[in-house]
């Protein structure tokens, strides 16, 4: 990775890896594309847990066993938690991006 980073202008030490830094990273990218793609924070909801939104007996379910590992790693979805919080600051920062041609 060092050559390509140089390529991009980076001539610094490598990274540490940083979990929590990227898990923060990871969500801010996930609410940055919800955005993108226009949903609402209910449809994020729908798209990180179905149950969440529709009942705690609804059929269906996403990302099943991200979340249990993070329910038995966190004791909480983490990612769900994370990803919405950072959708509620870029909208409360006037985020707004759209792709084109969608809805």
């Amino acid at each position: 990775m060092a050559p390509f980073a140089r390529d991009l202008g980076y001539d610094g030490a490598p990274f540490a890896w940083d979990e929590e830094r990227r898990a923060q990273l990871r969500a801010e990218l996930d609410a940055w594309y919800a955005l993108a793609y226009g949903l609402t924070r209910d449809e994020l909801r729908y798209v990180l847990d179905p149950k969440d939104v529709m009942g705690a007996d609804y059929p269906s379910e996403t990302f099943r066993v991200l979340q249990n590992n993070e329910l038995r790693k966190y004791g909480e979805y983490r990612t769900r938690r994370l990803v919405l919080a950072a959708y509620d600051e870029q909208v409360a920062a006037g985020a707004r991006p759209r792709v084109e041609g969608y809805r």
